[in-house]
């Protein structure tokens, strides 16, 4: 089986020896997104739902760039910082999936790239 490079310039490039997603027959497998915004490749301005609402941005334009959506999710991993923003990740994520909401782990790190407190990676079945 062929894997296929998915990129978009609407969400933020990639900061490292990665792809945005890697589509495999039909599965894509989305990179993680931190909270940048794709223009500037600067973390997004307020407070933490703002940067979880960007990581979800960020995941929905690579996902459209392979010809799905969100809604296409099979599995989700959020990376926090801090578990305490957990609710505020679940509220986020109702404004973004439809049921029936996708496989998820929520993992709690010590620390993500650029500093910031979320990132969340995604694998596509389309």
């Amino acid at each position: 089986m062929k894997k296929k490079a998915v990129h978009t310039d609407n969400a933020p490039a990639a900061i490292g020896t990665y792809s945005q997603a890697i589509q495999a027959g039909n599965l894509v497998f989305l990179s993680g997104q931190i909270p940048l915004v794709p223009e500037t490749m600067e973390v997004v301005a307020g407070d933490f739902e703002a940067r979880a609402r960007q990581v979800f941005d960020n995941l929905s334009a690579v996902a459209e760039a392979a010809g799905g959506s969100l809604n296409d999710v099979v599995k989700l991993t959020i990376f926090l910082t801090d578990l305490g923003n957990f609710a505020t990740v679940n509220s986020v994520m109702e404004t973004y999936f439809e049921r029936p909401f996708p496989a998820r782990a929520a993992v709690g790190v010590a620390s993500l790239p650029k500093g910031v407190d979320v990132e969340a990676d995604a694998i596509l079945a389309i």
